[in-house]
């Protein structure tokens, strides 16, 4: 039986836009300052979050294969065929590669210097997020929240 929240996964791929704006402000007016690296690590941060959060939701609700790590999610949703451009899938990546040095090793992390996923990432979450609607719409039907099957 599935179990697909839909709109829980909306909800948080409704933070994108905000993730994006600062992913772009930080990218447009880069100076290499505390704050501007804070935001950055932040964006960053939340970008790895809301990524790993909708493929969690995905493999729970549509019953998938269990994830053994974060970078198991997205092979996972990959070969489920949600992310349908393999463009994205090896960004998404690289992006969860991200969380270790984000979340763990933070007090190494270099907050003067523009990292090079900023400025292409709001693409890639864009991207993404059309990819996890279209895939829910195709397996779900379009405007259905959740959906309860075999």
């Amino acid at each position: 039986m599935y179990y697909v929240n839909r709109k829980q996964i909306e909800v948080i791929l409704e933070q994108i836009p905000d993730l994006n704006e600062g992913l772009r402000h930080a990218a447009a007016s880069w100076d290499g300052s505390t704050m501007m690296g804070l935001m950055q690590e932040r964006c960053l941060h939340l970008a790895v979050e809301v990524v790993t959060d909708v493929g969690s939701c995905l493999i729970d609700g549509f019953i998938m294969r269990d994830a053994g790590s974060y970078e198991d999610i997205i092979s996972i949703i990959h070969d489920e065929q949600v992310l349908g451009d393999s463009g994205i899938y090896e960004a998404l990546t690289s992006l969860v590669a991200l969380r270790k040095p984000l979340v763990q090793d933070y007090y190494v992390w270099n907050r003067q210097a523009l990292h090079p996923m900023t400025a292409g990432l709001p693409e890639i979450l864009e991207r993404f997020a059309a990819e996890v609607r279209r895939y829910l719409d195709q397996e779900l039907g379009s405007g259905a929240i959740s959906q309860a099957g075999p």
